[in-house]
């Protein structure tokens, strides 16, 4: 009987055991292969001359979260109360080929803000995705920065979304004297910091004839986290830098996805036919002076909920993409370019601008 007992707990040990110790040995090659940049990474640097075809006529830019090709409308995904990892492959690539068309149709625009690129990530199937976009727009001066790289990501444990290689970019027809990766504070806590994205932005400087810059701040800010006081240690950040550039005497515009709604955001009545969703979170209305310039669309959506596939009018719609701009540049045109959510969950914003040098 004492043998039978004996040999029952050690089998109850080893059951216990192993899986604590394969738990265990996973966080620690998680945390010692941990994707750690330095607060601020140099993309490229160059010695090149100020463009004076900046100062000649309006800029415009696009920003769009691409959605790494794998949210389009026929997806719900588990983050955001879903319950699905990963698209399937054709609508993957069908996506990315439609994503693709878009940037090429648009190939006069002077900038580009992207966000949600994946290079070799197991929801996407592998792809580069950022390689596609160069060979697309082949004229252009493209910045990569990375945010988030996990070997295995084991959520949900019951189909686990695996290994993630995604980031963000700025294309220009301009080159940039400067490209910066700037890293946003890290607001989480171990281990949820191991599997979630490194925020960050890039900040590309282009030299004006006259010595000043034009500062360009391409921007992905937290996403699941509501607590507003750490929301906000990650965006003193961002204002650090564009309020320094500016007293500097150059000219800044900052944005893409803020993963909140715009200062006393309040949708159009119609919102396009959609159906406007407050977030749970919304961008502080004393965050900036009050000389800057929020830029955005409030007869659109730019941004739906994923925890269904997508329908117009009944799934949850908001704005989270937008601009803001520094007061000595005046603002033309905005519009938020409705693509019905068909291949991401973002929608593009469109502005054009203009910057005032006297």
């Amino acid at each position: 009987m004492t043998m039978i007992i004996k040999k029952v707990i050690r089998i109850v040990l080893v059951l216990i055991l192993v899986p604590v110790m394969t738990l265990s040995a996973f966080l620690v090659y998680i945390t010692l292969t941990d994707y750690k940049p330095e607060p601020i990474v140099v993309l490229e640097r160059s010695e090149t001359m100020a463009d004076s075809s900046l100062t000649q006529k309006s800029l415009s830019l696009i920003s769009w979260n691409l959605g790494y090709a794998g949210l389009g409308n026929e997806m719900d995904f588990f983050y955001d109360g879903g319950s699905r990892v990963r698209d399937t492959y054709d609508n993957t690539q069908t996506n990315l080929q439609e994503i693709l068309g878009f940037l090429k149709s648009s190939d006069s625009l002077p900038f580009w803000f992207l966000q949600e690129i994946d290079l070799d990530s197991d929801r996407t199937y592998n792809l580069d995705q950022m390689e596609l976009v160069k060979n697309t727009l082949p004229s252009y001066y493209a910045t990569f920065a990375l945010n988030y790289k996990v070997p295995f990501v084991p959520l949900p444990p019951a189909n686990p979304m695996g290994k993630v290689t995604s980031g963000m970019a700025t294309l220009s027809d301009f080159k940039a004297s400067e490209s910066l990766r700037v890293a946003y504070p890290l607001i989480t806590s171990w281990p949820d910091r191991l599997f979630l994205l490194d925020r960050c932005f890039i900040l590309n400087r282009y030299l004006l004839a006259d010595g000043r810059s034009l500062c360009l701040i391409n921007t992905h800010n937290t996403a699941f986290i509501y607590d507003t006081v750490l929301r906000r240690k990650e965006l003193e950040t961002i204002k650090k830098v564009m309020l320094h550039e500016y007293n500097q005497g150059n000219f800044v515009v900052a944005g893409g996805d803020w993963n909140q709604e715009p200062p006393s955001f309040h949708p159009d009545a119609f919102f396009g036919g959609h159906r406007f969703g407050l977030t749970q979170v919304q961008m502080p209305e004393n965050f900036l002076p009050n000389t800057w310039q929020w830029v955005y669309d409030n007869t659109l959506p730019t941004n739906r909920r994923v925890d269904t596939p997508y329908t117009k009018g009944e799934t949850m719609t908001s704005t989270i993409d937008y601009l803001v701009f520094s007061p000595n540049i005046t603002v033309e045109t905005v519009r938020a370019i409705d693509l019905n959510f068909a291949h991401s969950d973002h929608n593009p914003i469109y502005v054009r601008f203009k910057l005032n040098l006297n």
